[in-house]
């Protein structure tokens, strides 16, 4: 249950889309002065050392974001989404990659508020030196999906609540239905960012549509980015999805204009290929 550890899949194709699509979830969220809270249930590190003996085991980051970091043409989502990483690696050199409490601490305002969750205990004492003495900022070893029930629906009333579960163990797949289904009975106008991979495996393929039927008659976007075909081999990481419920009403538009040249730029093979649905009221 605890041997999965972000590191060695760090700045791949999937921390690509997952993480522009959060890039644009909260610059939407910065767009009113009322606060919000972001909560990340499975936060990981925090930020990753590419150099590092886990990152180089299979340098994923090189056909993800080693493939934008010197592009003059990306559109805007992606050039924003690279700055957030440029500004991670002030030297100019692409030598660390910032998870998503990095990235979500360098967006959010004084005012706002951030909940990470991790239970791994290595990447827990990485998570927590580094943020756990920030203003506004609380960071525990917990199971975020059970630790998410204590924090819906939040004083503000507005939230982010980001999943993003390794789905290494099949259990996954019903804890996160299971997670999604009561949070949203506690607070079904916060908006829900999941995370998802596209794998040749049946409890993954019924997935998108499962969030759908939790979904009901919200809002959502699904986005979906594979890189490569599959093979007859049934392993691998194909490419990854974001599910969000009650998005910014802006993102589709911006998707529509960003995924065209990104699905170009991370493609592996002759299958990649991206897809957009929605339901909007």
């Amino acid at each position: 249950m605890l041997a999965y550890r972000h590191a060695f899949h760090a700045g791949n194709h999937a921390d690509v889309l997952k993480h522009l699509v959060l890039v644009q979830v909260l610059r939407y969220m910065n767009r009113k002065d009322k606060p919000y809270w972001l909560i990340d249930t499975h936060a990981g590190a925090g930020g990753y050392a590419l150099h590092d003996a886990a990152a180089q085991k299979n340098a994923e980051y090189a056909d993800g974001i080693a493939r934008l970091w010197s592009r003059g043409d990306a559109p805007p989502a992606v050039a924003d989404y690279v700055a957030q990483v440029r500004a991670f690696n002030p030297g100019g050199a692409l030598l660390h990659y910032p998870g998503s409490p990095e990235l979500a601490q360098r967006l959010l305002r004084p005012q706002d508020r951030l909940r990470l969750f991790e239970l791994h205990p290595s990447d827990y004492r990485l998570l927590d030196a580094a943020f756990g003495a920030l203003p506004g900022v609380q960071v525990r070893r917990a199971d975020g999906f059970a630790a998410l029930k204590s924090l819906l629906p939040p004083p503000e009333r507005r939230a982010v609540v980001l999943l993003d579960p390794s789905y290494e163990l099949k259990t996954d797949y019903a804890a996160l239905r299971a997670t999604l289904a009561d949070a949203l009975r506690r607070f079904a106008v916060g908006t829900y960012a999941v995370w998802y991979p596209l794998l040749q495996r049946r409890e993954a393929h019924l997935l998108p549509q499962q969030l759908r039927r939790l979904a009901g008659t919200a809002d959502w976007i699904d986005v979906r980015l594979q890189v490569r075909a599959g093979d007859a081999s049934g392993f691998g990481l194909l490419g990854s999805g974001m599910f969000v419920i009650n998005p910014p009403w802006t993102l589709a538009a911006t998707l529509r204009q960003t995924l065209p040249w990104l699905s170009a730029t991370l493609a592996q093979s002759a299958g990649a290929r991206f897809v957009l649905d929605q339901q909007a009221s």
